[in-house]
C-alpha cells in the first residue's frame, strides 16, 4: 500500500515538473515572438518617423523658406560628371523607373503570384501598392505644383516636379520585391545581395532624375520619403485586411466546401 502510495506521488511529481516545462518552454517562446515583434514595431516605427521628418523639413525649405542652394549643388556636382557614357547609363536607370517599365514589370509580378505561385493575397498586394502610390503621386503634385527645372540635359519632361514620381514609384515597386523576398526567401545570402542590389537601383534610379536634370534633387529625396512610408502603411494595412480574412472568410468557404 505504502510502495503504491510511494510511485503515486512520485508519477504526479514527474508529471507535474513535466508540465512546468512544457509551460516555462511556451512563456519563452511567448517572450521570444513578443521581443521580436517589438523589435520590428520598433524599426518600422522609426524609419517611418525618420522618412515623414526628412519630408517635412524638405518641404519647409523648398516652399516655405524657399531655399534652393542643395538642388543647385547637386547639379553643379553631376555637371561635372557628365559624359556620353554617363548619359546612356542614367537613361537606362531613368528607364527602369518610368511607367513604361513598371506597369508591364507590375503585371507580371502579379501574374506570377496568382498564377503560379498560387499566393492570392501577393497578387492582390501588388496591384494594390502599386495603383494607390501611383494616385499618390498625382495628388502630391497637384497639391504642390512645382515646375520642372528649366534646363534639362536633354529633353524637357511633362508633369509637375514634386515629388518625384520615378523615386516615389520605384521606392514603392522594387521596395515590395525586397519585402515579398524576404517574406519568402530562406536563403540568406541570396537575400541580402538581392536587397542590396535593387536598393542601389533605387538610388540611380533617383540620382539619373538629377542627372538628367528632370528634377531637383529635393524633388527625389520628397520620393524616396514618401514612397517609403506609403510601402509601410499599405503593406500594414494590407495584412490588416488579410488577417481579418482568414479569421473571417476562410472559415465560411471551407464550411460550405
Amino acid at each position: 500500500m505504502a510502495d503504491d502510495v510511494l510511485i503515486g506521488g512520485q508519477l504526479n511529481f514527474s508529471l507535474l515538473l513535466s508540465m512546468l516545462k512544457y509551460v516555462r518552454h511556451g512563456v519563452k517562446r511567448m517572450y521570444a515572438a513578443i521581443a521580436l515583434v517589438s523589435i520590428e514595431i520598433i524599426i518600422l516605427t522609426g524609419v517611418f518617423s525618420a522618412a515623414l521628418f526628412v519630408f517635412i523639413g524638405i518641404a519647409q525649405m523648398i516652399f516655405k523658406e524657399k531655399k534652393e542652394s542643395f538642388d543647385q549643388h547637386a547639379f553643379d556636382f553631376l555637371a561635372k560628371n557628365i559624359s556620353d557614357i554617363n548619359t546612356d547609363v542614367m537613361q537606362i536607370f531613368t528607364f527602369l523607373g518610368t511607367h513604361t517599365f513598371l506597369i508591364p514589370a507590375n503585371i507580371a509580378l502579379a501574374a506570377w503570384f496568382l498564377f503560379i505561385k498560387k499566393h492570392r493575397w501577393y497578387s492582390i498586394k501588388i496591384p494594390v501598392v502599386a495603383l494607390s502610390s501611383l494616385l499618390l503621386m498625382f495628388c502630391l503634385k497637384f497639391i504642390f505644383h512645382r515646375t520642372r527645372p528649366l534646363t534639362p540635359l536633354l529633353e524637357e519632361a511633362k508633369g509637375y516636379s514634386f515629388p518625384s514620381g520615378h523615386a516615389l514609384m520605384s521606392i514603392t515597386f522594387y521596395g515590395l520585391i525586397i519585402f515579398l523576398v524576404w517574406q519568402n526567401e530562406k536563403n540568406i545570402f541570396f537575400k541580402w545581395i538581392l536587397t542590396l542590389s535593387l536598393a542601389l537601383l533605387i538610388i540611380f534610379i533617383g540620382i539619373s532624375r538629377v542627372y538628367l536634370r528632370v528634377h531637383y534633387a529635393s524633388d527625389v529625396l520628397a520620393g524616396f520619403c514618401v514612397g517609403l512610408m506609403w510601402l509601410f502603411l499599405s503593406l500594414w494595412i494590407l495584412r490588416r485586411i488579410e488577417t481579418y480574412s482568414r479569421k473571417k472568410v476562410d472559415p465560411v468557404l471551407k464550411q460550405k466546401s
